[in-house]
């Protein structure tokens, strides 16, 4: 399956929802381009960086993350929105034993609100299968090398269900504040393909 979800059915569903609304006088084309541009707009790394950020610097705000990622969200004026209903994002924490990376085998399904476009080898088949096929091996070609006692699980994102990464926070970073630590986040760290 490409990338391209304008064939998908839920496309066709779409733009038939789109062209009720209109014609019901609800809405209009260039009220909902104008929706999806404000999206598109706020959709950055900047914002996965600050809820990195602030789960480095507060516990309780951290164990509300990985438990409902999308409640904490609220907490800083962020939502996994812009599609008809709010898509569930799962956070998944990197450790010293244990390293996340995520994918889409399907298509390229990713948390765009919080991490902004996707890179391009984000949507290539080698990535989407290479990642799942042989985890570790891929994440070095990006110039992560993980231990061998590190275990690697790979998520694979829906339609329903996006996912993040929540680097470990680097050493020797403990007198930074918010501002700073978000500064030292990537787009990379987010989705598991570098350290941070």
């Amino acid at each position: 399956m490409s990338g391209d979800h304008a064939s998908l059915p839920v496309a066709a569903r779409v733009r038939r929802l789109e062209e009720r609304l209109i014609e019901a006088g609800l809405t209009s084309d260039a009220e909902l381009d104008s929706a999806v541009a404000s999206f598109l707009d706020n959709a950055s790394p900047t914002n996965g960086a600050r809820v990195v950020a602030r789960a480095w610097t507060d516990d309780g705000f951290r164990a509300r993350l990985l438990d409902d990622a999308n409640s904490a969200l609220h907490e800083l004026g962020l939502s996994m929105g812009g599609g008809l209903q709010e898509q569930r994002l799962k956070v998944v924490e990197n450790t010293p034993t244990a390293h996340n990376v995520i994918v889409c085998t399907l298509c390229s399904c990713y948390p765009l609100a919080l991490l902004g476009p996707s890179p391009s080898w984000y949507k290539y088949e080698a990535y989407r299968s290479g990642v799942v096929r042989d985890p570790r091996g891929v994440l070095a070609e990006f110039g992560l090398h993980l231990d061998e006692d590190v275990t690697i699980t790979v998520w694979d994102s829906s339609a329903e269900t996006r996912y993040m990464v929540l680097p470990r926070r680097p050493d020797g970073t403990g007198g930074r504040g918010e501002a700073e630590l978000a500064e030292l986040v990537t787009r990379e760290g987010l989705i598991g393909t570098a350290a941070v």
